[in-house]
């Protein structure tokens, strides 16, 4: 059996940065241990899935090479990209139903595609002995969300020099740990992400973290639109919004690759 598949750069609009993401468009849906097995081949972060079951409707799945999980946001761009483009998809916004509820992705006038997300806020809480062990630095405060910690630090530089202990985060529970700092130069916040749990040691820019991430800065800014940046070593841009109880981001892609896969 022969499937297409998409590998792009999400949150970049150039190869080589952003994040990395498969796309595989099904007829119909595989034995899931295919799918695991085919997203663990890829060696992505994440490997999308997704059956059309409507003119602009279709049901997406999302596979780390570890797990599948409930939200991804960078595979959700790509897989809006490869619709509106190589495959043709007429309208201005598809919607997919998913493990986290109808997400939608809708065509901006600038050109960006924009994912209408659920708002995941943190709430304050004590950090355990091994993710400050694990980040080697202790941050201003820390929050925590349902799947993931949220450490605020002071500046950017304090972000982007963190060199984690990634077998002390790896006991931590939960399992996810997202680091920000307030921006700078028309940046309004930085992030890194590390998900241990999920098999990633670190995502290069990560779209679901920004369902935590937006309604933390909105709050502490004072603004509902916001522009991200996540400090990887790859690096990535989102353009945000906080919408009542839903977060908007926004970005582009960069195709790598179109080609088959035989399984």
């Amino acid at each position: 059996m022969n499937l297409p598949l998409y590998w792009l750069d999400a949150f970049t609009g150039e190869i080589f940065r952003g994040n990395p993401a498969a796309v595989v468009p099904l007829d119909a849906w595989l034995p899931d241990v295919l799918l695991q097995k085919i997203a663990f081949e890829n060696g992505l972060s994440e490997t999308a899935f997704f059956v059309r079951t409507g003119p602009a409707h279709f049901h997406l799945r999302w596979f780390t090479p570890a797990i599948e999980v409930d939200l991804c946001g960078h595979a959700t761009l790509a897989t809006a990209w490869v619709l509106f483009h190589p495959l043709g998809q007429m309208g201005e916004a598809v919607v997919f139903d998913s493990r986290s509820g109808p997400l939608t992705v809708a065509r901006r006038a600038d050109g960006l595609l924009e994912l209408d997300f659920p708002s995941r806020p943190a709430q304050i809480a004590t950090p355990p002995d091994d993710l400050l062990r694990g980040l080697g630095r202790a941050p201003q405060t820390a929050e925590k969300a349902k799947t993931a910690w949220l450490c605020v630090y002071d500046s950017a530089d304090d972000v982007t020099t963190l060199n984690p202990d990634h077998a002390a985060l790896a006991r931590v529970i939960p399992g996810r740990m997202i680091v920000t700092a307030p921006g700078r130069d028309g940046i309004d916040f930085v992030s890194r992400f590390f998900a241990p749990d999920a098999g990633i040691a670190e995502d290069p820019v990560t779209g679901s973290a920004h369902c935590t991430l937006v309604p933390y800065w909105a709050a502490r800014l004072g603004k509902t639109k916001l522009h991200a940046r996540q400090v990887s070593p790859r690096g990535g841009e989102l353009w945000c919004e906080l919408a009542g109880d839903r977060v908007k981001i926004a970005g582009r892609c960069a195709l790598y690759l179109r080609g088959e896969i035989s399984v």
